[in-house]
Order: structure tokens, then C-alpha cells, then sequence
């Protein structure tokens, strides 16, 4: 009989778990716990959650809930198709740890084989939409949309007009802009354009190309007015049509936007796939998210980096381009390993099957006598069916084919990578035709047929047999640092286990290969585990409601702030709008609160690093007419659960407001206390931390935004699935009715494997592991913060800033020497300048919490060489980290033995070379470089 998963889960077993102890001097995780969490806000009844069961009976569980669903061949269109992951993407990406376990690679040195992948991603991007500069991804389409909008409003101020949509925009992306626009204060109309722009001024048009009803018309003349009126041409594109379709770019466009999920990405009942967003010359600081860009390390070579990051949330706060954080790197990594793997040939050929399906199937019904409404598609067309739609739609589906009911006289069809011949005689069965062999109709223009080249990177030409995209793969993911390797302590990211039991189901065809938009009855096993997924998360934060629809954390909060908008507003206190923000929080809640049409007002840290109170009442008092909310980490953002929490909601629910309890550091809380019991009226959390979704190098991810009962009616809702009880809700803010549904197999595992006292039991730990490596290192780097009873919550802040004084090393210095002892860093600099934020999650066993230990105790006896003058501050291992092997073998003529430099934990054969040496970040925002360098950029 095997083992409980929580003994798999939790890395320090019970003889470890009490050395631990014994180091703190507590007998019990029970009497640390109590030490640990203020009693005000603990929860004395245990977990109302299903017993826990075994691994294997999770995984039969889940199996039974992918069989309920009923994929068949989706043919509704609107964004989503049916594609081919090639097995090999499949098994040595998404289904391979050493791509799915990465985090986003702000450490550069240790994460050159994802950046590689996602420069490959941009260039695709940029390529066939023919722009200079893509980003590395987005969370969806829909809000690439409104990404695109706000990008239009910042670059474009002078501009006067409301921001006109295409009514043959996709409806979710219409939706999900006008909610992100609502916010932002930009008018939205949304018009038939295809007689032109309505008259006046504009600040942007968004134009579908080809549309939602699979028109494909000329977009040029729409361009050509959007800037005669004074506005940005925006246009959503399908990339696979952009094979054989003329770029965007090249027809005026200034940005373009869409979904890279039919390059090779399972439909996964909505997401997560990749959106991308590309723009002209001379917007690229306006981008939203992150950018890859090329620049050189200390050895004179190309390296990769994420550009341009003072645009981004973790710096410049409430003034950032976006509040995106997290977005889908993993899955933009698979769409750019498809382009790979197929090249431009490849790709060409897959779309010009697809369209002379389409068009086969067009002219058979057609022939027939059916009216076929678009006359110019690539892969989609309406017919009509005057009164019988929902006759032709049912018989489609004893078929086993989905069908887009338009309307009660009208059905589309849209045609994908695994439609065939087979498919085709299904049809003519479902609108009772009989076969006849009939020409194509000819539905692509001629006057847009692609003419411009796409995909000559060598990159894209060379890996088209298994043997060779299989070693790229692994060559890529050899150069990257993931919790395969080891322990990755970043504060505030929760880098726990991500099991395999896990993962393995996200690849059952009944959850990977379901329309968003198929009929419920459809998608029994989806909605299934989604309200229990809801029902368990509302369990054990104590709020009401849980929508899943937020695709990450930051769309979380976002969702989170429009439901406390409309709330005031219904209430007759719309001017209410004044968000409270602690100094020390996320970048992304400022981001996200500008977002949601608040004013950001900041709340002072005590020097304890606890908020400020007598700053928080007199903001409280001063602004008392127009509070809207405070948003506050708990345990907080410096790693300590402050005593005064319920205090602090009380002050701000007596002056109006309401409280956003960021759920980031969750896993300090599960089981112990829930924060819609103590003051919380909103929050969102982290299912790729807390609940084991991988981060995947940047993403995907999922931040279910969880609500008391009085905000339920302003949850998220969604064109395509309304929700009777949500009539008010604040509209769509992912593209997909469920946001990543793909993924939440994931954590309904975790949930359903773990139970009420293992998910307890792993929040003990993890706030055990953090207090060990507090108490080790906290002689050597001093610990800043720390609760009333000495003890931090999961996550510890060491502080360099006084080495940094005496000795000029800096938190950069230590964290690229923590690669030359094996480690990835720690968060740096977040939230006080100068430090380092550890957090080793429960997953972590001691002998891997020792090795960190031991790693960063012999990292300070380097620096007391260096305060000792037996090494200048350059001359130091620590200042020439990371050491390559080409260093090694190289002429060595620094003050320290090789040894020192490459081996300074002893010599292991197993041991992580760095690829590149330090990066010149400043040399690559001054040489902006975004797309695949040419092949001689790497000779010597």
C-alpha cells in the first residue's frame, strides 16, 4: 500500500520535523503554530473538506470526471480550434518539469533556455504580423484586447473620440474590453464597420481579422481612417491565417493582438493559451508585461534578458503600462517550439488544408441549396437555416461534431487542424445532404494573399525531425535552473511540489480537448470540479462566493477592486474611490486599483515593519466621504502575521470602506485562519502558489477571486455563460466563462489528495522551515522583521543593506554567487530595497534547507574576506559571479583559485553551469534587441 500523499507532498519527515523544533525550542507544531498566529484570528473548528484519499484513487476520480465531458470535434470557432500538439512539444514541455516548474526569469544567467524560447515566441509573433516587436506573451485574447485599448489611450492622449470596436469582434473580447475600459474611463461603441467608421473623431478602432463570423475583408481602408480620425488601428488576428493572409503590419497596423492556443495548445475548455500583442516602431515602451530582449554578458557574448523593465508593476507600481505579473509563458513556449517544429512551410500547409476543407464544405452546402453567408473566410462561415439552427445544431451533435448556434436561423462552422474528410460526411448527414463532388468555392481574396516573408530565422528552418526538436528542447531546458534541479526560496512566490499526480491529468482528452463553448451538458466533468473546486476554496478562506474566472493573481485583484466599485455605486456612493495601499505592498495591487478607475493613496510601514496606524486613521479620517478600500497582504508582505489585523479592518469598514485581503501568502494561513472570518470582505489567491499550479516560467496561473456575501452579485460573469444570480456582475475580465480551466485539475488533486489535516499540517511546516532557516542564518544576515514573539510567518527578509555599506556587496553580488553553490536566488529587493526574502515552502526537506543554509553562511565568510581586504570588491567571487565553464577553462587571472570561483561548495559532478556569465542589463535596454539574433551573433 503506498504511502499518504502527505508524506509525498511534505519534504521534512517526522524526525526532521522535531530536529527542527528542537532548533527553535518547541515541542510541538501545534505549540509553534500557537506561538506563531495572533489568536484573534485563529479558526478553532478544523477544514470542512472530503476525507483525503489516496494518489491513485484522485487520479480514477479524475479520470471519471474527463469521461463525463464530450469533447467530439469542435467546430463552434470564436477563438478556439482544434489543433495537433505534436508529441514531442507535448511530453518535453508541457508535460516535462524542467520547463513547467521555472519561475519567471528575472535571475537571466540561470534561465537562458526559456528566454531562447520565448525571444522564438516574439519573433513568430512579430513575424507574422508583421510588426517590429512583439511581447513574450499575455493571459488570452480578450484581454490582449483591452491591453491594446489602454496601450491606444496612453499613446495616443491627445486623441479625442471613443474607442470604436467592430461588431464582428469576438463577443468575449468586446466584453472583456469594455469591462478593462469601464475602469480606465474610455468610451466604448461598438459598430458595424463594414461600411466604414462611424463619423468623428476616434481614439483607437479594434477590427477582427478575419472576423468572428469568418469574414475576411480588407482592413486597410479601416486602418487608413482610424488614423485620419486621429487613432490607433488595433487589430486581432488569427496567426495561423496570417500564413497565408497579408500582415497586419504591413496593411497600417499599430498593433495587433490575439491567441497563439491553435499553434499546437489543447483548447483545455477555455485556457490557458497564450494571448500576444505586437506593436509598431516607437510603441514598444508602451507594451504591456514582459519583453525578451538580447544582450551581452561579462564575457563579451549574447545573452537573453527581459527588457524594458521599468515599465512593469514591480517597479513602477500604480504607473505601470499593466498590472500583468503572471501570464502564460509555458503555453507561449509551446506555441513557439510548434512554429519550430513545423516551420514556415509547415505552417502554410496546415492552414491551406484547413481552408480547402472550409471551402469544400462551403460549396457542398451551397450546392445543396443552403444560403452560405460569408462569402470570404479562411476557415470559418455562417449559413443560414431559416427556423431550424437549433435543429441542424443537435443533429451536428449526435454527430459528434460542435457547432456555433448563432441564432434561430443562423449556424457557423469552423474548421481546425483535426478536421477531415470524416468530418465533412458528418455534416452533410447533420444538414441532410447528400455528398456530391462539387469544386471549392474560392473564399480567400487574392488582393490579400500573403506576400511578405515570414519565419527565415534559421531557428525555424532547421528542427523539423523529432531527433533534432527533441535535443533543442533539452539543450534549452539543460540551460535553465527549475525545482527539478533544487530549491527555489523566492519570498512571496511559494515554489512548492508540483506532483505528478497532479499534472498527469491536464492531459486527458476529456479535459484537454473541450470547446469553452460547448454545450453544459457537455461539460459535466468541468462543471463538476469547478464548484467543488469554488465550494473547497470557499471553505477555507470563509468567504461566500469564489469565481475561478481570473486567469492570475493580478486579474484576481482587478476582479476583486470592480466588485467593491460596483458595490459603492449600487449603494449610491459611487464617488468612493480612494483605494488605501500599504508601502510595502505588491506592485501589482497599486496596478491593479488604477485599474479599476481608484485613486491610489499610500499608508505608511512602521519602522517594525508593520502598518503604520496612526497614518492609517488620518488617511481613514481624511478621506472618510470617498474610501472605497484598503488592500493589504496578510501575513504581510515583510513575513510577519502583524497582530493588529482585525484592528485595522474594523478602522476602515467604520469609514466606509471595504477590506482586500491579498491572498498571496495563503499558504502561511490554510487551515490555521481564513480572512473572510476576520475582516476580509474580498480576496483573491494563488492557485499556482498555495494550491501546486507550476508558475511555468512566468505562468499560466489561476487567482479565483473570493467574496463575502454582500459583493457576490459583482463577481465576474461572461456573454456566453451568463449567470442568473450575477445580473449585476462586473462583466468578463478573461475571455473564457471558467478563466484556466485546464489547469484546475491541478488543484482540485492537491485539495482532494491533502484533506483538512494535511493541508494544515503543510502551512505548520512551511512556517516551521522558515523559522529554521531564520534562526540558522539569522547570525549571519540579520532577519528585519520579525513578529511579537520572535517568530516569522513562511517567509523571512535578510538583510544585506549594512554589508552593502561597509563592503559595496550587494543583494545582486549574493544572489549570483547563490549559482556558483547551485541555488536559485531568493526575491531581491522586494519589499525593502536591499534584501533578500526567502521562503522555502513545506515541500522542501531539511537536508535541501541546510545546503541553502550552509550556501549562504559560506557566501558571508566570502564577504568577510572582502571587509577584511583580502579581496577588493571586484576582484571578489562574488562581484565575477556566476562563473561559467568557458571561465574555467579559460585564462584565469583573478585574485582567487578556480576552485574558489567554480566549486566553492566542493567538487560535484552533478553541479548547475550557468551558461552565461553576468549580464550588462543597462548595455540591452540601450541596444533594444527583441527578435532571434542572426547565428553569427554567437561566433567569437
Amino acid at each position: 500500500m503506498s504511502a499518504p500523499f502527505v508524506n509525498r507532498h511534505i519534504g521534512p519527515d517526522e524526525a526532521q520535523v522535531t530536529a527542527m523544533l528542537d532548533r527553535l525550542g518547541y515541542a510541538s507544531l501545534d505549540e509553534l503554530m500557537d506561538a506563531a498566529i495572533p489568536k484573534s484570528i485563529r479558526t478553532t473548528d478544523p477544514l470542512d473538506l472530503p476525507r483525503a484519499v489516496s494518489e491513485e484513487a484522485a487520479a480514477a476520480e479524475l479520470r471519471a470526471l474527463a469521461a463525463t465531458n464530450v469533447p467530439g470535434e469542435p467546430m463552434i470557432g470564436l477563438g478556439y480550434h482544434a489543433t495537433v500538439t505534436p508529441a514531442v512539444i507535448r511530453r518535453n514541455v508541457l508535460e516535462d518539469p524542467s520547463w513547467y516548474t521555472a519561475y519567471t526569469p528575472y535571475q537571466p544567467e540561470i534561465s537562458q533556455g526559456r528566454l531562447e524560447a520565448l525571444i522564438n515566441f516574439q519573433t513568430m509573433v512579430a513575424d507574422l504580423t508583421g510588426l517590429t516587436t512583439a511581447g513574450s506573451s499575455l493571459l488570452d485574447e480578450g484581454t490582449a484586447a483591452a491591453e491594446a485599448v489602454a496601450l491606444a489611450f496612453r499613446a495616443n492622449r491627445g486623441a479625442n473620440g471613443p474607442f470604436v470596436i467592430d461588431a464582428d469582434a469576438l463577443p468575449q473580447t468586446i466584453d472583456v474590453v469594455r469591462t478593462r475600459a469601464a475602469g480606465l474611463g474610455i468610451e466604448v461603441v461598438v459598430a458595424d464597420l463594414s461600411d466604414g467608421l462611424p463619423e468623428g473623431a476616434v481614439s483607437g478602432v479594434l477590427v477582427q481579422y478575419p472576423g468572428a463570423s469568418g469574414r475576411v475583408a480588407d482592413i486597410r481602408p479601416l486602418i487608413e481612417a482610424a488614423h485620419e480620425h486621429g487613432g490607433l488601428a488595433v487589430v486581432a488576428a488569427d496567426l495561423l491565417a496570417l500564413t497565408l493572409l497579408e500582415a497586419p503590419g504591413t496593411m497600417g497596423a499599430d498593433v495587433v493582438v490575439g491567441s497563439a492556443q491553435r499553434f499546437g495548445v489543447p483548447l483545455f475548455y477555455g485556457g490557458p493559451h497564450a494571448g500576444f500583442i505586437a506593436v509598431r516602431d516607437g510603441l514598444e515602451r508602451q507594451l504591456p508585461g514582459r519583453l525578451v530582449g538580447v544582450s551581452i554578458d561579462a564575457e563579451g557574448r549574447p545573452a537573453y534578458r527581459l527588457a524594458l523593465q521599468t515599465r512593469e508593476q514591480h517597479i513602477r507600481r500604480d504607473r505601470a503600462t499593466s498590472n500583468i505579473c503572471t501570464a502564460q509563458v509555458l503555453l507561449a513556449v509551446a506555441a513557439g517550439m510548434y512554429a519550430v517544429y513545423h516551420g514556415p512551410g509547415g505552417l502554410r500547409a496546415i492552414a491551406q488544408e484547413i481552408h480547402e476543407l472550409a471551402a469544400r464544405a462551403a460549396a457542398s452546402l451551397a450546392h445543396a441549396g443552403f444560403a452560405v453567408q460569408t462569402d470570404t473566410f479562411f476557415d470559418t462561415f455562417q449559413v443560414a437555416v431559416p427556423g431550424r439552427a437549433e435543429e441542424i445544431v443537435a443533429a451536428a451533435r449526435d454527430q459528434g461534431l460542435h457547432l456555433r448556434l448563432v441564432d434561430a436561423d443562423t449556424v457557423g462552422l469552423s474548421f481546425g487542424e483535426t478536421t477531415s474528410v470524416a468530418t465533412l460526411r458528418a455534416l452533410h448527414t447533420a444538414f441532410g445532404v447528400v455528398p456530391q463532388a462539387v469544386e471549392p468555392v474560392a473564399a480567400l481574396p487574392t488582393a490579400l494573399a500573403r506576400t511578405t516573408q515570414f519565419l527565415t530565422h534559421p531557428v525555424f528552418n532547421t528542427h523539423h525531425n523529432e531527433t533534432s526538436m527533441l535535443r533543442y528542447l533539452h539543450k534549452l531546458s539543460n540551460r535553465d535552473y527549475a525545482l527539478d534541479r533544487g530549491m527555489i526560496p523566492l519570498g512571496s512566490c511559494t515554489m512548492k511540489l508540483n506532483a505528478t499526480t497532479e499534472m498527469e491529468p491536464i492531459s486527458l482528452a476529456g479535459f484537454a480537448n473541450l470547446h469553452p463553448f460547448v454545450p453544459a451538458e457537455d461539460a459535466e466533468g468541468y462543471r463538476q470540479l469547478i464548484e467543488e473546486l469554488e465550494g473547497w476554496l470557499a471553505e477555507v478562506t470563509g468567504y461566500d462566493q469564489v469565481s475561478v474566472q481570473p486567469n492570475a493573481g493580478a486579474q484576481g485583484e482587478f476582479a476583486g477592486m470592480l466588485a467593491i466599485r460596483d458595490y459603492h455605486r449600487a449603494n449610491g456612493e459611487g464617488q468612493r474611490d480612494i483605494c488605501l495601499i500599504p508601502s510595502s505592498a505588491h506592485g501589482t495591487n497599486p496596478a491593479s486599483a488604477v485599474m479599476a478607475g481608484m485613486r491610489v493613496v499610500v499608508v505608511k510601514a512602521a519602522d517594525d515593519g508593520t502598518v503604520d496606524f496612526d497614518d492609517l486613521r488620518e488617511k481613514c479620517a481624511e478621506h472618510a466621504e470617498d474610501l472605497a478600500a484598503i488592500m493589504v497582504t496578510y501575513p504581510s508582505t515583510h513575513g510577519v502575521y502583524e497582530e493588529s489585523i482585525t484592528e485595522l479592518c474594523d478602522i476602515v469598514h467604520e469609514h466606509g470602506g471595504q477590506v482586500y485581503i491579498d491572498g498571496a501568502n495563503f499558504n502561511a494561513l490554510l487551515g490555521y485562519a481564513k480572512p473572510g472570518r476576520f475582516g476580509g470582505d474580498v480576496s483573491h489567491l494563488n492557485l499556482h502558489k498555495t494550491f501546486c499550479i507550476p508558475h511555468g516560467g512566468g505562468g499560466p496561473g489561476v487567482g479565483p477571486v473570493a467574496v463575502r456575501e454582500h459583493l457576490a452579485p459583482y463577481l465576474p460573469t461572461h456573454p456566453l455563460h451568463p449567470v442568473a444570480d450575477r445580473r449585476d456582475g462586473i462583466g468578463a475580465i478573461s475571455a473564457a466563462p471558467y478563466g484556466s480551466a485546464g489547469i484546475l485539475p491541478i488543484s482540485w488533486a492537491y485539495i482532494r489528495m491533502m484533506g483538512a489535516e494535511g493541508l494544515t499540517k503543510a502551512t505548520a511546516v512551511a512556517v516551521l522551515s522558515a523559522n529554521y532557516m531564520a534562526a540558522r542564518l539569522g547570525d549571519h544576515f540579520p532577519v528585519l522583521y520579525r513578529g511579537d514573539t520572535g517568530l516569522v510567518a513562511h517567509e523571512c527578509i535578510l538583510d544585506v543593506r549594512e554589508i552593502t555599506r561597509l563592503t559595496g556587496i550587494s543583494v545582486d553580488d549574493v544572489a549570483k554567487r547563490l549559482v556558483d553553490y547551485g541555488f536559485h536566488a531568493p526575491t531581491m529587493s522586494f519589499p525593502v530595497a536591499g534584501t533578500l526574502m526567502v521562503e522555502p515552502t513545506e515541500s522542501e526537506d531539511l537536508a535541501e534547507l541546510d545546503r541553502f543554509c550552509d550556501a549562504m553562511i559560506a557566501i558571508k565568510g566570502e564577504i568577510d574576506r572582502v571587509e577584511a581586504g583580502e579581496w577588493t570588491v571586484e576582484e571578489s567571487p562574488l562581484r565575477n559571479a556566476p562563473h561559467t565553464a568557458r571561465a574555467l577553462v579559460g585564462e584565469w587571472d583573478r585574485s582567487y583559485a578556480r576552485e574558489i570561483g567554480v566549486f566553492p561548495a566542493g567538487i560535484d559532478p552533478d553541479k548547475y553551469w550557468p551558461p552565461v556569465a553576468r549580464i550588462d542589463q543597462a548595455y540591452g535596454d540601450r541596444n533594444l534587441v527583441c527578435a532571434c539574433p542572426p547565428i553569427d551573433a554567437y561566433d567569437e
